[in-house]
């Protein structure tokens, strides 16, 4: 399968900080991806630089195999969502519509399409956007990144303001749209709205990558957690075995089996506090794989 987004090796350096770390995964048409990682990931920046907002310092984001900048009348092909707030806070919402149908050159009954699409009534479309609470700018806002009937869809954080019924319907729509062929790319901090609706995950912390595939793949691949007495000297003697780790909340987390862990620990009379499956799940799997970019500390079981 040909993927609807491609991005490679994309970097984004401010000054001395890198935000975003030559980060690559794709997008395949027919499924929802969502983007995950907690507040300062460098989610946004990546979002802005696949629709040219902000210039890559290196790498290439494609979209259908061109460059978002290339794609003539983007609106049509590619629907965008990145700041729900950003919208002219003088216009009615009818009027941001009918100016985005306008560009695009479709018929103004596709405006009237779109606010039944997302349930915003006549009354509330003739009201300033100045006046809207934030879950009826998120509703306005996808309803303009649907005008054009993309084949694409990149939303950051669209269930921020959306109340529980809105949230569910949201996922409906999300997942009808790319049942229908097509491209989701959405993403959250928050885990519990992303896992209910998407196919794929991909994690992003401090600006890199730290994990991605199916919620089936990544519960599957969750490795081994364990906690020592002699942690340093468990850790040398696990990478003299040829064992990897990662330092994850209070312990460590491993690819290898805990039987595996268990034998190198008892041969260097190594004292292990505990030594179990990484299987609390995902919010567990993601906890530990952005532990060191949470502000609250994270400890295994969930506990802060």
């Amino acid at each position: 399968m040909v993927p609807m987004i491609k991005v490679e090796n994309l970097t984004k350096k401010y000054g001395g900080f890198t935000a975003v770390k030559d980060i690559s995964f794709v997008a395949q048409p027919g499924r929802v991806t969502g983007f995950l990682g907690p507040n300062g990931a460098g989610k946004s920046t990546s979002m802005r630089m696949m629709v040219g907002l902000t210039k890559a310092d290196a790498g290439s984001v494609t979209v259908g195999g061109h460059d978002y900048l290339d794609i003539p009348d983007p609106g049509r092909h590619v629907g965008v969502l990145l700041d729900a707030s950003a919208q002219h806070a003088g216009r009615t919402g009818r009027e941001v519509l009918a100016l985005s149908a306008a560009t695009m050159g479709l018929p103004t009954s596709r405006v009237d399409e779109m606010l039944e699409l997302v349930s915003l009534t006549g009354s509330e479309s003739r009201r300033r956007v100045k006046n809207y609470s934030l879950g009826m700018r998120q509703r306005l806002g996808i309803a303009n990144a649907l005008m054009g009937d993309p084949s694409v869809l990149i939303l950051d954080e669209p269930a921020n303001g959306l109340d529980p019924a809105g949230i569910r319907w949201m996922r409906g729509l999300l997942k009808g749209y790319a049942q229908r062929g097509g491209t989701v790319l959405l993403s959250s901090h928050l885990l519990h709205e992303v896992q209910q609706i998407a196919d794929d995950l991909v994690m992003i912390g401090r600006g890199e990558i730290v994990a991605e595939g199916t919620p089936e793949e990544l519960l599957r691949d969750s490795g081994t957690f364990f906690r020592a007495l002699e942690s340093d000297q468990l850790v040398k003697a696990l990478a003299d075995a040829g064992i990897g780790t990662n330092p994850v909340a209070d312990g460590f987390r491993t690819d290898a089996e805990p039987v595996q862990v268990g034998k190198v620990a008892a041969e260097h009379q190594i004292t292990l506090v505990e030594l179990k499956l990484a299987d609390g799940g995902l919010e567990d799997l993601f906890l530990e794989l952005t532990a060191d970019t949470q502000r609250e500390t994270y400890t295994e079981g969930g506990q802060k």
